[in-house]
């Protein structure tokens, strides 16, 4: 990107709720600025930033892409974001490490679901933002209802830098409020447009919005404040430098109008970004950790070098790519770089300056830059890379954790063999992707963020590292456990021919505290069972007990007492008793009242207030219970118990439910009796799929 400066480079999220047209917005920006000769379209699947096989297959954005390009002597590194929620991952990864971002507002639909939380994002990383109005060519797209549902919705520092002309299929181009100039475009695509004066049926309006502005931008500068209330004509140049620092100081957020296919306002949009978004230097120092002690880092091109990879994607091509931000100081390609987190020096091959796909090999990189690094091994999402002898890191990103999972097997012993490399590989691109092997149910179990971040997962490990899994609901980890007292003798004997095997045990099984786990008491006298023997008897308990009675679930929280029992000097053995001490398990656990217990989770569901009838009906429709009802500024915590077996599709019917403004967090809080009708049918899929497998 040529030689450049820190002051010269943005760094910038296109983001939205999806289908609101942003990676139409970038591929009309690249168009515009040179960078592409003509524009593609999603509906063609040929756009720059949506290169991913699964991207144009669905026709959405499911990875945030670098874009870079230069406009008006600036290097701007865009970041095309997906829009939809079971990939917030890339979006929150994506606004950590840039200084603005560009809200895209569909025209017709005004602030969506996934925007709101988009903003939340913004607000927390105090990044800089403006808001592009788009689709405003199409049917019933509303430039002011839009604005209204901005600043109702999300700020009213929000404010039009530009009125639309025309509305709908007469939409042409666009007024600046500030300077009067007028923008009319072709609407064909095309570049270019005619500069021309406000057009006399808008200068009311203009001069309104201009008046509201101006209120706005002075609030940045107090001498210009002063000046401002005494009267005085505020000239260009003045308004201009103070709306910089307005916007960078998030005490004003432009609204600009425009529709990206037929190519309408866009330059205006990328004027803003050079003109009045801010460069690395504006922003605040960064903060970092050494040891307990927190520091900062400022965006000083001199400085130490430090930067934050924030995302990983393997190239079918070239391999890992690691995305890294540098928040401060420079480095050339013949230097080492140092992973702080991992202490490892790695060599660097080449930077590579992205445009979707197709990159550029760049041989230093500044503070600012967003690049991507070939084959850095020991990277992962969240590490901090600087150079040797640093200890400073930056704080992870701080990812959502799952809430919805399935189980995987391999569909074959060859899958299986590929199993673990491909899921490793899967989860150093993707940090909401969680992979664990459940203990008790032995259910392989992939978790994310919904369905579909599942179903593109699934299939990336099926198309690149050629493992085919076959997907099912995870089971429910049920336990067993007993409600009363009772005793049994277990006797094993057995004679054939030879030495026989004879092991005889009585066992009295009590019910514990829950949690308490398994306790085995040797209360035998009189050596009626030798003292050899009572470790293998507590074995057979044991492994007994972890496949349990009922329904094959592991019993649990009892207290085993071995009081009684009789031996044989010759045929007794180890082995006799392990048996005896199962048979001797099963038959007191059946009379001890056994039942089946299920985990019962804490579930906080945050939603609107007109949804929390709603929410709550669907808790008393899973056996759960309302623990309470917290506000939380616009929204409400439903705040419940429930029982897992009710929860393993809840993240899509909540989503439904609410039309997306929902969203929870899950986490175990303890077992309780699973009801008698519902254990019954339990217990007897338990007993058809122990049949079938001895069939």
């Amino acid at each position: 990107m040529g030689t450049r400066k820190p002051e010269d480079i943005r760094t910038i999220a296109i983001v939205a709720h999806g289908g609101a047209g942003k990676t139409s917005l970038i591929e009309a920006m690249l168009f515009d600025s040179g960078t592409i000769s003509r524009m593609g379209r999603t509906d063609d699947k040929n756009t720059v930033s949506d290169f991913d096989p699964e991207e144009q297959k669905r026709s959405i954005s499911i990875n945030s892409s670098l874009c870079s390009f230069e406009y008006k002597g600036r290097a701007i590194h865009a970041i095309d974001t997906p829009g939809f929620a079971d990939f917030v991952g890339e979006q929150r990864s994506s606004m950590r490490v840039t200084d603005s971002s560009i809200f895209v507002i569909n025209g017709n639909s005004g602030v969506e679901v996934q925007t709101l939380k988009l903003w939340e994002f913004s607000s927390d990383f105090e990044s800089a933002a403006l808001f592009y109005v788009s689709r405003l060519d199409k049917e019933n797209a509303d430039f002011d209802n839009a604005v209204g549902d901005i600043q109702r919705s999300l700020s009213k520092n929000a404010l039009p830098l530009y009125l639309p002309i025309g509305a709908e299929a007469s939409f042409k181009g666009v007024v600046n409020v500030l300077t009067g100039k007028s923008y009319i475009y072709k609407g064909d695509g095309s570049k270019g447009f005619t500069e021309g004066e406000t057009p006399p049926d808008m200068s009311d309006a203009v001069s309104a919005a201009r008046e509201a502005l101006i209120e706005k931008i002075v609030e940045a500068d107090d001498d210009l404040m002063t000046r401002y209330l005494e009267g005085e004509e505020l000239p260009p140049v003045d308004l201009e430098s103070a709306m910089r620092r307005a916007i960078s100081t998030r005490i004003l957020f432009p609204i600009i109008p425009g529709a990206s296919v037929p190519n309408i306002g866009v330059n205006q949009v990328m004027d803003a970004v050079a003109d009045y978004l801010p460069s690395p230097l504006d922003m605040a120092p960064r903060k970092a950790i050494v040891g307990e002690n927190e520091v900062e880092i400022a965006p000083d091109v001199d400085a130490t070098f430090m930067s934050l990879c924030f995302k990983v994607m393997v190239d079918p091509y070239v391999g890992k790519l690691s995305f890294v931000r540098v928040f401060s100081g420079h480095l050339t390609s013949d230097h080492m770089i140092y992973n702080v987190n991992k202490g490892e020096e790695e060599r660097i091959s080449s930077f590579r300056v992205l445009r979707g796909k197709e990159g550029a090999e760049s041989k230093e990189i500044i503070t600012g830059d967003i690049v991507a690094i070939p084959k850095l091994d020991s990277t992962v999402v969240g590490d901090t890379l600087s150079v040797k002898g640093q200890t400073a890191v930056f704080s992870p990103i701080k990812f959502p954790k799952p809430v919805y999972s399935v189980a995987v097997s391999p569909k074959s012993r060859a899958d299986e063999d590929k199993l673990g490399n491909a899921i490793r590989k899967i989860l150093d691109e993707d940090r909401t992707l969680d992979f664990f092997k459940h203990a008790e149910t032995n259910d392989s179990v992939l978790s994310g963020m919904g369905d579909m971040h599942l179903d593109i997962a699934l299939s990336r490990i099926k198309d690149r590292y050629k493992v085919d899994l076959e997907t099912s609901t995870p089971r429910v980890p049920y336990r067993e456990t007993i409600k009363k007292t009772a005793e049994a003798q277990g006797k094993y004997k057995k004679q054939t021919g030879g030495r026989g095997q004879y092991g005889d045990v009585h066992f009295r099984l009590s019910p514990r505290e829950k949690g308490t786990g398994v306790v085995f008491e040797d209360k035998v006298v009189g050596g009626v069972v030798p003292k050899n023997f009572i470790p293998a008897a507590e074995k057979g308990l044991r492994e007994a007990a972890a496949k349990g009675v009922l329904a094959g679930y592991p019993a649990v929280d009892f207290n085993c007492a071995i009081f009684d029992g009789s031996y044989h000097d010759v045929d007794s053995s180890e082995m006799a008793f392990k048996i005896a001490a199962s048979m001797a398990f099963k038959k007191a656990f059946v009379e001890a009242a056994p039942i089946l217990m299920e985990p019962i989770m804490n579930v906080s569901v945050t939603v609107p207030e007109d949804y929390v009838g709603d929410v709550m009906g669907d808790f008393n429709s899973r056996r759960g219970r309302i623990m309470g009802i917290d506000p939380d500024g616009k929204m409400q915590v439903v705040k419940a118990q429930c029982p897992q077996a009710e929860t393993f599709r809840y993240a899509i019917i909540l989503r439904s439910m609410t039309s997306g403004r929902g969203s929870f967090t899950m986490e175990f809080s303890h077992y309780e009796e699973v009801p008698a009708e519902i254990a019954k049918k339990i217990i007897e899929a338990a007993e058809r799929e122990r049949h079938e497998e001895e069939d």
